[in-house]
């Protein structure tokens, strides 16, 4: 399975000739090559993990494509046709097994709605949380995606995010809003952090693979 990291949130996973898209949003490039795709996963319904723009361009090259998601995504995509998955949920999407974990996104401010956030674990062995920090217990995860840098987070957060959840391999997310200096700080934070297990850290730029 091939990791392939896009700007912001998103990520495409393939295998086999078949590919898996998560949360394909506002800060990433317009989606024009999604040929193969067998799944689309969207975290959560803020506009940087999706837009009608993104989902419409998979949608269109991919006719009736699985697109899952928890409610709140259903809620705001009415033209699409969204799968409500929740926390403890698993689907199978050609070669992909989707294991779902979580509820709730992490809370930004008192005054901000707190939205419906999942987790996925894919094939047993990436897991990204979204926005959150959900530890999938019970899984040893092989890869992590860590969120480098939010409105909702702090660096203590993430730190002792990735020493909790202690994956063998790591790569930063959610990291746009990030400058070039802020990245090189997130990086080298969530690589100690990772290392303090025996893990790996790749610090993974838009347009950057990992075989996994």
């Amino acid at each position: 399975m091939r990791l392939t990291k896009l700007e912001h949130a998103a990520l495409v996973l393939e295998d086999s000739g078949k590919k898996l898209f998560v949360d394909p949003g506002s800060f990433t490039t317009p989606i024009t090559d999604s040929a193969g795709a067998v799944a689309v996963v969207i975290t959560h319904e803020h506009a940087d993990h999706w837009t009608p723009e993104q989902l419409g361009r998979i949608v269109s090259m991919n006719k009736g494509v699985p697109i899952y998601a928890p409610e709140g995504v259903a809620a705001a995509a009415t033209d699409f046709d969204v799968t409500v998955v929740h926390a403890g949920d698993t689907v199978e999407a050609g070669p992909f097994t989707l294991t779902f974990f979580g509820e709730k996104h992490a809370v930004i401010h008192s005054s901000i709605p707190v939205v419906d956030n999942v987790g996925v674990l894919i094939n047993d062995t990436l897991f990204y949380a979204g926005d959150a920090f959900t530890i999938p217990e019970g899984v040893e995860v092989d890869v992590l995606a860590v969120p480098a840098s939010a409105p909702w987070l702090k660096a203590a957060e993430f730190i002792d995010y990735v020493l909790a959840v202690k994956p063998r391999r790591s790569f930063p997310t959610h990291e746009m809003v990030n400058s070039v200096a802020g990245n090189q700080m997130a990086n080298g934070r969530i690589a100690w952090a990772t290392e303090q297990n025996g893990g790996e850290f790749f610090p993974l730029v838009p347009g950057d693979t990992l075989d996994i």
